[in-house]
C-alpha cells in the first residue's frame, strides 16, 4: 500500500539501480546491499541498521509490481505529470509546485486541511486516483520497537545461552543469545515489540548487550587469548606447560627451547565456537624474572652470566637509534 512518504523517497537511488530494472537484477542488487548492511554483520554500528530498513523498505515496494506500478505513478508527480483532480479537473505540468501550491491558500489549520484533500483524492477511486486504481492510502506502518539491556558474563558470551529479560510491561521474555556475541552487539527479535496502530506487523525487541571482562581470557574475534607466565629456565631450556581454556580442563603446551617472551603459541579449536566458524587458544609466553633470588640461585645465575655469550642484545637497536 502506498505511503504519503513516498513524494520524497527515491527507492532506486536507495538501492542504486535504474528505473527499468529487472525482478532478478532487482533480488540480487538487494541481497548484496542486505549482507553488507545487516545488524548481525555491524554490531553497535546505528548507521548501518538505518541504511539497512533503507533498502528493505525500498525493495519490499520496488519488487511487489502493484506497489511499484503505483509508486511509479507518484513519485511521476514530481517530473510534471498529469493528474485528475476532484470534480474532473486536471492539474499538469508543475509537478510538486503545482500540488502544493493548495497550501498557499491560508494559515497552518487551512493548510493541514489542503493537505487532507490532495491526499483524499487517491482514496476515492474512479478517475479521481492514479490510472482508475481503487486509491492511494496510507499503508499499515510497522509498530514501534522496544529496546532492552543485558549485562552478560563472559563464558555466556562465547559459548551462548537462552536467557530471561523483563519487559517494559513487566512480562518476562526469553532471549537466544547466539554463540559468540560480542560487547555492544545487538540482539533483534522479530515482530516482539508493539502493536500497530494502523494494522502493520509488530515491532522488534532489540537487546543491546554488554559483556563482563574475564579475568584470564580476551576476545580477538573468534579467537580467545591467554598470557601464560613462564620461567626464564623454561624459556631457556624448554618445557611441556599446562594452559588453561575456557570452561574446560588445561591443555598441555610445548614452549620450545629458546621461546622469547611475546611469542605466541596456538592452540587449535579451543576458541569461541558460532556459526561463522571456531577460532583458536592463542597462549602469548610472558618470561617472569624473580623477584627474590637466595644465595644458591645468585650464584648459579652469576655462573651463567660468565658463561653465556659476550653479545649486547641492544645493538642493533642502538645502531638503528642513530
Amino acid at each position: 500500500m502506498a505511503s504519503n512518504d513516498w513524494f520524497e523517497k527515491d527507492f532506486y537511488k536507495t538501492l542504486g539501480v535504474s528505473k527499468d530494472v529487472s525482478e532478478a537484477d532487482l533480488k540480487k542488487t538487494y541481497r548484496k546491499l542486505a549482507r553488507k548492511y545487516h545488524p548481525d554483520s555491524n554490531p553497535g554500528d546505528a548507521a548501518a541498521e538505518a541504511k539497512f530498513k533503507e533498502i528493505s523498505e525500498a525493495y519490499t515496494v520496488l519488487s511487489d509490481k502493484a506497489q511499484r506500478e503505483e509508486y511509479d505513478q507518484i513519485r511521476a508527480m514530481g517530473s510534471g505529470a498529469r493528474f485528475q483532480a476532484p470534480g474532473g479537473g486536471t492539474a499538469t505540468g508543475g509537478g510538486f509546485e503545482d500540488v502544493f501550491s493548495m497550501f498557499n491558500r491560508g494559515g497552518r489549520g487551512q493548510q493541514q486541511a489542503d493537505f487532507d484533500d490532495i491526499f483524499s483524492m487517491f482514496n476515492r477511486g474512479g478517475s479521481a486516483g492514479f490510472g482508475g486504481q481503487a486509491g492511494f492510502r496510507p499503508g499499515p506502518q510497522k509498530g514501534p520497537d522496544v529496546t532492552a539491556r543485558t549485562t552478560l558474563d563472559f563464558a555466556t558470551a562465547v559459548k551462548g545461552d537462552t536467557i530471561t529479560l523483563q519487559g517494559e510491561d513487566g512480562k518476562p521474555f526469553k532471549v537466544k543469545v547466539p554463540a559468540g556475541v560480542q560487547d555492544g552487539q545487538k540482539i533483534r527479535l522479530r515482530g516482539r515489540g508493539r502493536a500497530s496502530s494502523s494494522g502493520g506487523e509488530n515491532g522488534d525487541i532489540v537487546v543491546s548487550v554488554s559483556v563482563r571482562k574475564h579475568p584470564v581470557f580476551t576476545r580477538d574475534g573468534l579467537n580467545l587469548r591467554v598470557t601464560v607466565p613462564v620461567t626464564f629456565t623454561e624459556a631457556a631450556l624448554g618445557a611441556t606447560i599446562e594452559v588453561p581454556t575456557l570452561g574446560g580442563d588445561p591443555v598441555k603446551l610445548k614452549v620450545a627451547a629458546g621461546t622469547p617472551s611475546g611469542r605466541v603459541l596456538r592452540v587449535k579449536g579451543r576458541g569461541v565456537e558460532s556459526s561463522k566458524g571456531t577460532g583458536d587458544l592463542l597462549a602469548e609466553v610472558q618470561i617472569v624474572v624473580p623477584s627474590h633470588l637466595d644465595a644458591a640461585a645468585k650464584e648459579a645465575l652469576e655462573k651463567f652470566a660468565e658463561a653465556e655469550p659476550k653479545e649486547n642484545p641492544r645493538a642493533d637497536l642502538l645502531a638503528k637509534a642513530r
